[in-house]
């Protein structure tokens, strides 16, 4: 039987899901799109423009993860107050406006700025649209919808870099002017076409991230998403700059990686999802976390356009089981009235290890080798599929246990 179109797929999709989740689902592809022509060339744009070493230009990654997680701390009890579209709508009037401020930064603490201002902004469209998901679709839909998401996104993240490339090439201005112009036509669609999906008399139960940081399953869980999504960071953060300046691969040849990766995602995202959801939870989260393992692992091996193509390949593979099957999960533990919350918590693993794991590998590279930072990546993403395995066992053994 040949495989479905996307077309093919929405079609087949589109009564399951709300109208309000279609405009969400087309705006993010136009976000998308504009937020990747810069992003996956930032390091090179910074260490070009600052001339600073890796080590710096990492660092500046983390005073962006450190600020996420400082919002955190008000985003999610405040989306759990005043709804989740709010909340949207100021994460995307500001990142516009932050990618804007971005273009004309030309020193050290203006670059800090821009950083801690994106940082504390960010988490707030991010939060508010997968609580908003939670809101309007059931939990035996939602693997499926957040699924789907992901294939528009990245839709959207195979067009962005493919032409980024090229604007960058021209003019970084021009790259970070078109960005910011589609997070306001974003904010537009959501302004007259997205209501609040807040639940009636969800947002009575105070107590902050107290009852979050009660749950110790859910903890634990946190824990081992941000031991798989170090590789992913190092790769999506660092692969550009050390290809470049190691093996002379302009940014144009890496548009093309990123597409593909983007591109996987939008042809298989939603079947590998529908078989996925077929198997136990914690065994599709342990193999994808080794997919990360050694697609990140392998760029230590990697001289070349190709091989690093190959490595950006088998990683694909394991964000494909990881990042829906991840966002249902959390979804599916969060208590109605403490959505915001929930996947605030869980949101925050991926600041962490963008935080954390780039600079770790940008001291390793400056210290030690370059080579070093990908066994650094591979080894973690070895020991979130340990980790996953043990959550596992784990659950099993408490099944028998419930009533």
């Amino acid at each position: 039987m040949p495989e479905e179109s996307l077309l093919s797929r929405l079609r087949t999709a589109r009564a399951a899901y709300p109208r309000a989740f279609w405009v969400l689902f087309w705006g993010l592809l136009i976000n998308s799109a504009g937020a990747s022509m810069v992003w996956p060339f930032l390091t090179i744009f910074i260490r070009q423009r600052l001339g600073v070493p890796l080590t710096t230009v990492t660092l500046l990654f983390s005073l962006n993860a450190i600020a996420g997680l400082a919002a955190l701390s008000f985003v999610g009890p405040a989306v759990d107050r005043f709804g989740r579209r709010f909340a949207m709508i100021i994460g995307l009037i500001a990142g516009g406006l932050i990618l804007l401020a971005m273009s004309f930064a030309t020193t050290l603490p203006l670059w800090a700025a821009a950083m801690v201002a994106q940082g504390v902004f960010s988490p707030f469209y991010r939060v508010g649209s997968d609580a908003m998901i939670a809101d309007m679709i059931e939990p035996g839909r939602r693997a499926g919808a957040y699924a789907l998401l992901r294939m528009i996104n990245n839709l959207g993240i195979a067009i962005g870099p493919a032409i980024g490339g090229f604007v960058a090439g021209i003019s970084y201005s021009l790259a970070f002017a078109i960005a910011a112009a589609a997070s306001l036509l974003f904010v537009s669609l959501i302004i007259f076409k997205v209501p609040e999906t807040l639940p009636t008399g969800a947002a009575a139960r105070g107590g902050g991230y107290g009852p979050v940081l009660r749950d110790r399953s859910f903890l634990a869980f946190c824990g081992v998403f941000v031991l798989v999504t170090i590789p992913a960071a190092v790769l999506m953060v660092l692969l550009a700059v050390y290809a470049k300046e190691n093996f002379a691969v302009p940014e144009q040849q890496y548009g093309f990686i990123m597409a593909t990766n983007a591109t996987l995602v939008v042809l298989l995202q939603y079947r590998v999802t529908r078989t996925s959801q077929r198997y136990d939870n914690w065994r599709v989260l342990a193999l994808g976390a080794l997919f990360y393992a050694v697609g990140a692992g392998s760029v230590a091996l990697g001289q070349g356009f190709w091989a690093f193509w190959l490595s950006m390949v088998i990683l694909t593979f394991g964000e494909l089981l990881l990042a829906p099957t991840g966002s249902a999960m959390a979804a599916d533990l969060a208590p109605v009235d403490m959505r915001g919350r929930y996947m605030g918590l869980y949101g925050l693993t991926w600041g962490i290890s963008y935080g954390l794991g780039p600079v770790i590998a940008g001291v390793l590279n400056d210290n030690l080798a370059p080579v070093a930072m990908w066994v650094f990546a591979g080894l973690a993403g070895l020991a979130a599929a340990a980790g996953f395995a043990w959550l596992g066992r784990r659950a099993a053994r408490r099944v028998p246990a419930q009533p």
